[in-house]
């Protein structure tokens, strides 16, 4: 009869997203996941089977906590112009905190280091994206029912503009100094 686990595999995954987001993949050792994790080698490898797949499961455990803050800020009240300003200000805010600053965003740095050369992660990341974008485009459209954005803009394409400005904030974020980074959020809100 197997013995139950003396952990929480949440807790685990949390730790290990936080060792890939300081390392990226290529750099987190296995020791570097241990010490991250508190866990032994042999109860990381039983559980996750390896890095590659503790890897994976970290950037779902990701997307599931980064999308959700998305959505949730979104779905506050206020003028679409007042929410999105509102989660590019956290992406700035996020990028500039001193405890983690120039981090990045987990999902944006495995697309530079792994898209389009490993087919899972690329896919992965590819559906973090499109979870956010989906949530920007809803909340386009139901703006622009409502009148307060023109007949004519897309919704599709202010919720992809309003992506990859959040995802250069990520970029950005790494060398900027605040001045600039909110300079691009006014900017953003501008174009909307």
């Amino acid at each position: 009869m197997p013995r139950p686990k003396g952990f929480d595999p949440t807790e685990v995954l949390d730790a290990a997203v936080g060792t890939f987001w300081r390392k990226g993949y290529a750099a987190t050792s296995a020791q570097d996941l241990v010490d991250g994790t508190g866990l032994g080698r042999g109860s990381l490898y039983n559980t996750f089977s390896g890095k590659r797949q503790l890897f994976s499961q970290a950037l779902r455990r990701y997307e599931e906590t980064s999308a959700t803050r998305v959505e949730e800020m979104l779905a506050a009240p206020g003028t679409i112009r007042a929410r999105i300003r509102r989660v590019l200000m956290d992406v700035v805010d996020d990028e500039l905190d001193s405890s983690d600053a120039h981090r990045g965003c987990l999902a944006v740095n495995a697309a530079l280091e792994l898209g389009g050369v490993d087919d899972e992660v690329t896919a992965r990341v590819r559906h973090n994206f499109e979870r956010v974008e989906n949530a920007f485009h809803a909340e386009f459209a139901a703006a622009r029912e409502q009148g307060e954005i023109g007949g004519e803009r897309d919704p599709r394409a202010l919720a992809r503009f309003t992506l990859a400005s959040m995802y250069g904030l990520r970029v950005l974020g790494k060398t900027a100094d605040r001045q600039a980074l909110v300079q691009v959020v006014e900017t953003t809100i501008q174009a909307l």
